[in-house]
């Protein structure tokens, strides 16, 4: 079992409170976890109003799709433009008996 997590650093330039960036996360969130089924949340800057660190993670059993749909979701992140992204960190897990992460 292989598990890509990725933490991605926005900025959301339109958010003037707390209220405005929360609906901001709020569609981008629901956006990603609706195209593709993974688990999605805010997980840093949570008192700033117009920074936000969010994370998600997905799961499968080959590297190669891991890693595949990390860059995708990251992709789609940047894509739907709710939030200006600047930057992310990525990692991916090996669980299990075999680690092969080709």
């Amino acid at each position: 079992m292989v598990v890509g997590v990725c933490r991605v650093s926005l900025m959301i330039d339109s958010s003037h409170s707390l209220k405005e960036k929360r609906m901001v996360l709020r569609r981008l969130k629901d956006k990603v976890s609706n195209k593709f089924n993974c688990a999605i949340a805010e997980v840093g800057d949570q008192d700033l109003w117009q920074s936000s660190e969010i994370g998600f993670a997905v799961v499968s059993n080959e590297f190669k799709f891991t890693q595949t749909m990390v860059q995708k979701i990251c992709d789609y992140i940047e894509e739907i433009a709710e939030a200006k992204v600047t930057g992310d960190e990525r990692d991916f897990l090996h669980y299990g008996e075999e680690i092969n992460p080709t």
